[in-house]
């Protein structure tokens, strides 16, 4: 059959396109704009916003407390996913339908509700809200999303190959490190990348539990209130735009290795 070109969906693509990433890409442009307010034509090349960045100790604290929730989120979420998703592919138990329901459900809460009861928990339990309780709070969220993309990985792998290394005579355990997960291993480098951005980015829960240690969506949201300091923001948000494009980059290098690796044992 005879493929019929619509040349309207490619100009919906086009503008579907500059919709989705013109704004992004403005954001390292006015970064480097000499004015103050991010306006149009450029008033000159500058990089004194980017220096005040650094010069910031701030926003660095800022920083480097979501690059710490973002990393232990990212492994924590990813190793009960993967516990959780082999059990629920791989068996058969009672509550099974319960219990992926229940993992799942942050993604159908309303976020402040889910923050404002987790909140509510960790006061009446005489803690206070610190990076621990945001840890927590955004493991729970991420979990479903983790959830996903290792479920899938689970259940396209192929039962025979548990099967023959168990014949051969390794170990439930020796099975599971040596077949199974460097078989998952691009769904598991996913879970990491996914889990990490969304606790990155994720403002309410942070908002409602980090306390007196904001993590960097909250502290950019204060600091949106001062005209005079949103270059500043700007000149950071161009270098998270660099380093998350270099990470993306690296985890589809360590995707990709994964793939050639299995290919070359003649997995599936």
């Amino acid at each position: 059959m005879k493929s019929v070109r619509l040349p309207f969906l490619s100009i919906y693509l086009v503008v579907y396109l500059v919709f989705l990433y013109a704004p992004i890409l403005v954001i390292p442009v006015f970064s480097f704009n000499a004015a103050a307010a991010p306006t149009l034509p450029l008033s000159g090349f500058t990089l004194k916003w980017h220096e005040m960045v650094w010069g910031n100790a701030q926003m660095l604290r800022a920083a480097l407390n979501s690059l710490i929730v973002g990393l232990s989120v990212s492994l924590l979420t990813t190793t009960l996913g993967v516990l959780a998703a082999r059990a629920l592919s791989r068996h058969r138990f009672p509550g099974q339908k319960a219990a992926s329901g229940l993992i799942m459900a942050p993604l159908f809460l309303p976020e402040i509700i889910v923050a404002v009861s987790l909140l509510t928990i960790i006061l009446s339990l005489g803690f206070s809200a610190s990076l621990i309780a945001v840890i927590l709070g955004h493991t729970v969220f991420c979990l479903p999303y983790a959830m996903s993309v290792l479920t899938a990985g689970f259940q396209n792998l192929d039962p025979s190959l548990e099967e023959a290394s168990r014949d051969l005579g390794e170990t439930a355990f020796g099975t599971f490190r040596r077949v199974i997960l460097p078989v998952v291993s691009p769904a598991i480098v996913s879970s990491l990348l996914v889990s990490f951005t969304i606790s990155f980015d994720e403002f309410i829960l942070a908002f409602f539990l980090s306390g007196s240690e904001p993590t960097l969506p909250v502290y950019i949201w204060g600091q949106l209130r001062f005209a005079a300091r949103l270059p500043a923001v700007l000149a950071l948000g161009s270098i998270i735009l660099v380093l998350s494009i270099a990470l993306l980059a690296i985890a589809e290098i360590l995707r990709k290795r994964a793939e050639d690796r299995l290919t070359a044992m003649g997995a599936p």
